[in-house]
């Protein structure tokens, strides 16, 4: 837990690419593709009844010390594109921080079917009961409070760790309730990163990504955005239109 958030932290230092702003819509590569970063009208709402009929199972210490992890890493997410929002008013905080706060939900809802207490006692931004998110918050709020620019670059970063986060988490579960919610924040995340990616370009800069490989960064950027429960019959879209 401590190296992931410390790497996060020296990614963030490292971000110092800015570039003149260009007002513009959320577009990829100068074409007329839209990018949506509005949240998935299926999104956690909708998984909490079958999240509370699938079985219990014995939950391992991994499993566990992932719950309560991803729970404030994604709460992490909603507060610092909260803050972001209020600093930029860029619509694209305000969306994906709504769909961050169903992601941190969702786990909300596993801890309380297992009966795990919840690390999250006060949801006040900026409040996490592991000091190093805590810190870690800090770093990127003061990071993404810099230009307009470098906003974009720490919700493309927060993505991509995400990314890397959860598939490392889901790889050590085998419980099929916490296995539906980490693959359904993965389709939300690889969505997030989408539409910051589109975002930054448009602006006339390139993300490099720190935590997953350039082939994965590369498959997620080149294909739609995903749309429906992960594992379903969900469509994917594109250019404006679901296909």
């Amino acid at each position: 837990m401590k190296k992931t958030t410390v790497g996060i932290a020296v990614a963030v230092v490292a971000l110092g690419l800015t570039s003149a702003v260009v007002v513009g819509s959320l577009l990829r590569g100068g074409t007329s593709e839209l990018v949506s970063d509005t949240p998935d009208s299926s999104d956690f709402l909708s998984l909490r009844p079958q999240i509370t009929s699938l079985p219990v199972q014995g939950v391992s210490e991994n499993e566990k010390e992932g719950l309560l992890f991803m729970r404030e890493e994604e709460k992490l997410a909603r507060d610092v594109y909260t803050m972001l929002y209020e600093k930029w008013g860029f619509p694209i905080f305000k969306n994906i921080s709504q769909s961050e706060q169903s992601h941190t939900e969702a786990v909300r809802t596993v801890l309380v079917k297992y009966n795990i207490t919840d690390p999250v006692l006060d949801d006040t931004a900026g409040k996490f009961a592991n000091s190093d998110l805590a810190e870690l918050y800090t770093d990127l709020v003061t990071k993404g409070q810099r230009s307009e620019m470098d906003a974009l670059m720490v919700g493309a970063l927060i993505e991509d760790l995400d990314i890397k986060d959860l598939q490392e988490r889901l790889a050590q579960s085998d419980n099929d309730d916490i296995k539906l919610v980490y693959q359904n924040l993965l389709k939300g995340s690889r969505n997030h990163l989408r539409a910051f990616v589109a975002q930054i370009e448009s602006r006339g800069s390139v993300y490099k990504p720190r935590y997953i490989t350039q082939d994965e960064f590369d498959t997620i950027i080149s294909s739609p955005r995903e749309t429906g429960p992960a594992g379903g019959e969900g469509s994917r879209e594109e250019e404006g239109r679901v296909l």
